[in-house]
């Protein structure tokens, strides 16, 4: 049987579409993260999130997650602030490091706050998220307090920014190596507007196809 690519739905492989697949993968997602808020200090990671909203919904793609859950996320965020529940999409982190990273950008411009450049107060405004998260669930205990930033795995903690006018230590000559470039994100896999409605992917036009 050759390999499928796109999206289907499981078990007939019947091809379907990307916006029907991301509409039933943002209803799946908010029972999930709900589900997790409800076991006090409980996250989930990209991954297991990506294979669950897909078992549950019964279709699935060939595309990695990291190409489409920013658009599942975005929309539960817009969700959330539409129901009055807490960022639910903060419960989500990176299997390796623990952490929410650039992503969690995205849920702070759904809740019209600036993203947070420094990646420890990030991290730490997550954290104050996942707590309100959890006592919205009722799981958390009366005199919780956010849970401290996880020790990222396979690389060093990164420094806070230096304060204006502080002295600096002089360094050896010897030159560091460079950082490797950024891999470029294609358009398409950019985060997107939402319809104000029913929260899914606006296409080009701007006219949602759901609502109008």
């Amino acid at each position: 049987m050759a390999q499928r690519q796109g999206f289907w739905r499981e078990p007939s492989g019947t091809p379907t579409s990307e916006a029907i697949a991301l509409e039933a993968w943002v209803r799946e997602a908010y029972g999930v993260l709900v589900q997790t808020a409800g076991e006090y200090r409980a996250v989930i990671t990209t991954t297991d999130l990506g294979e669950r909203v897909q078992e549950a919904s019964g279709i699935r793609t060939s595309r990695p997650a990291t190409q489409w859950l920013a658009k599942v996320l975005i929309p539960v965020a817009h969700l959330c602030r539409h129901e009055g529940v807490p960022p639910l999409p903060a419960l989500v982190v990176d299997p390796h490091s623990g952490w929410v990273g650039e992503a969690y950008d995205d849920v702070l411009r759904v809740d019209e706050r600036l993203p947070i450049a420094d990646p420890l107060k990030r991290e730490a405004h997550a954290s104050a998220a996942r707590l309100e998260c959890y006592r919205w669930a009722g799981s958390a205990p009366a005199d919780a307090e956010p849970a401290p930033v996880p020790e990222p795995v396979g690389r060093r903690r990164p420094r806070a920014p230096a304060a204006a006018g502080a002295a600096r230590t002089p360094r050896a000559a010897a030159k560091s190596p460079a950082a490797p470039a950024k891999p470029r994100i294609a358009a398409t896999d950019r985060p997107v507007a939402v319809c104000d409605r029913c929260f899914m992917a606006l296409p080009a036009t701007g006219v949602c196809d759901n609502c109008d």
